[in-house]
């Protein structure tokens, strides 16, 4: 998945070894799996060579989508742009897990 970090969140991922993320849109750190309890277990992570972007290797409980699949990148595009088929099944029932 993609997600956003901050000082902040970045300082609680490494204080307790779970992905927290900084919520642009209700701007706010989130702990992922708050909700869910999938949570993301860092395993270890790497900078890039310009040092602005992390990429974390995670331990991922049940599903990272909120749409219940195993990823947020399930949706292939053909060239032209057009949604192909989705071939994955999904790990979680979103309507169950996500009730509002």
């Amino acid at each position: 998945m993609f997600a956003w970090m901050n000082r902040e969140s970045l300082a609680k991922t490494l204080e307790s070894g779970l992905m927290t993320y900084w919520s642009r849109s209700r701007k706010k750190l989130w702990l992922k799996g708050e909700t869910s309890g999938h949570t993301q277990r860092v395993v270890r992570w790497f900078v890039d060579c310009d040092r602005d972007v992390l990429l974390f290797e995670v331990e991922q409980s049940c599903g990272a989508c909120h749409t219940g699949y195993e990823s947020c990148f399930f949706q292939e595009l053909d060239l032209q742009g057009n949604p192909l088929p989705v071939a994955e099944k999904k790990l979680f029932d979103d309507t169950a897990v996500y009730k509002k």
